[in-house]
């Protein structure tokens, strides 16, 4: 190996320490590629030495011929270093719409149940600088904004699981370098060469840039100064949330002309944060639809947005669940219901947890003592026996249940 590929190696073998760390077991996700690859070889140089125990999974998507020959490659050299692996078999029909998406989030989903039914906190993900820089030019097509121009994250939970993808300053030639160093193979996905992807399509296009000194290694520079714009902006909004937004059990109400006074983008954040704590969505809203949303709250009024109502009264704008959005959401009393109430009480197998609604605010006489707003009880969650209301905790009925918020929200990640 030469002196530059020895320093490469070594970088990503740092990263993967890094990620290791602190963790007794640990999940490596590999394809048979040549950058899952590389991750388990360094993932095993870096593991014994930490005491901590590795384990792998292969998603088979069953999308082609080979697929289950890659699985059967990792599960071989698996067992030969006395590493637990699983092939984790995706069952599907004919896939509609987004090929590449629906098998990125049967991926996701597979190994986060692998994970959690082995007590495996964290798993660890192949992506590299290559992929990293292709995901940018994609993004880019599509006009996204600083924080989808920031790139992938390093590290992010989805599905109760914590994920790392520790060699995302590494290219896919380097990680091959190490392949080769240890005397390892990998299998060559051709979809990989399909132009029918958007991710080949952009790998095509990353090439197609090199004269003019665009590359994966320079897009990572500009995405780490944009990672370090995002985190400024992202520290300025908590700030301003902060003091702007206060928890109200499971609305938020924001103190409009404090807001308002805020540069746009400072409010447009703020206002995404506090959507997407209140209705749990995995993603914010459009763009399109928050602006309609902001520019109604100029006067006292009322919107729906992400199953949430947003309504404006004096100085104040209060946003909380939508009833609609809720009325058909029923979990085992001892669950956290609708992302945020845990209830707490004498739990029975007959119970169950539902929101209030109309005809269970029909028999809390006194919610109006409670002083909370009529359309936030409804949305609000209620214990009961087939359609018999056994409590409603914010309502005011019943005293051997309690309710309680389980996230606060200035404890969550600012959403972009």
């Amino acid at each position: 190996m030469t002196q530059q590929a020895v320093a490469a190696q070594g970088l990503a073998l740092r990263a993967v320490t890094a990620a290791l760390q602190g963790n007794d077991r640990v999940g490596i996700a590999v394809s048979g590629g040549g950058d899952s690859m590389a991750l388990l070889c360094l993932a095993q140089q870096a593991a014994a030495p930490l005491g901590c125990k590795l384990a792998v999974a292969t998603v088979d998507h069953g999308l082609r011929a080979g697929s289950a020959s890659e699985a059967a490659d990792v599960a071989r050299y698996c067992a030969a270093q006395g590493l637990p692996h699983d092939t984790l078999l995706w069952e599907h029909g004919p896939v509609c719409g987004n090929l590449q998406a629906a098998a990125r989030d049967a991926r996701y989903g597979l190994l986060a149940a692998w994970a959690r039914a082995r007590e495996i906190p964290t798993v660890l993900l192949g992506h590299t600088l290559d992929d990293q820089a292709e995901t940018f030019l994609m993004r880019l097509g599509r006009e996204a904004g600083l924080d989808g121009l920031s790139g992938m994250a390093r590290q992010f939970a989805r599905n109760g699981v914590q994920w790392h993808r520790p060699l995302l300053d590494t290219t896919r030639a380097k990680l091959r370098d190490t392949l080769i160093s240890a005397g390892l193979g990998w299998s060559d996905d051709p979809s990989n060469e399909d132009h029918r992807f958007d991710r080949i399509k952009a790998r095509t296009a990353l090439q197609a840039l090199g004269p003019l000194g665009i590359d994966a290694a320079g897009l990572g520079r500009v995405m780490s100064q944009l990672q370090d714009a995002r985190d400024a902006l992202r520290h300025a909004v908590h700030r301003v949330a902060v003091q702007a937004i206060r928890q109200d059990y499971g609305a938020l109400v924001i103190d409009w002309p404090a807001l308002e006074a805020e540069p746009p983008e400072i409010l447009r954040r703020c206002m995404v944060s506090a959507l997407v704590w209140v209705s749990g969505a995995p993603y914010p809203s459009r763009r399109e639809d928050l602006a309609l949303v902001i520019a109604a709250m100029a006067d006292e009024g009322q919107k729906t947005l992400s199953g949430c109502i947003v309504k404006r009264q004096g100085q104040a704008v209060r946003i909380m669940r939508e009833h609609r959005a809720v009325r058909d959401l029923v979990t085992r009393t001892d669950a956290i219901w609708d992302h945020h109430w845990r209830l707490d009480g004498p739990h029975a197998s007959a119970l169950h947890i539902g929101a209030l609604g109309e005809a269970g605010l029909r028999n809390c006489p006194d919610w109006r003592a409670t002083g909370l707003p009529r359309a936030m009880l409804l949305a609000s969650p209620a214990i009961w026996e087939d359609q018999r209301l056994v409590a409603a905790p914010l309502a005011g009925h019943g005293t051997e249940w309690t309710a309680r918020i389980v996230a606060d929200f200035h404890d969550m990640p600012v959403s972009h």
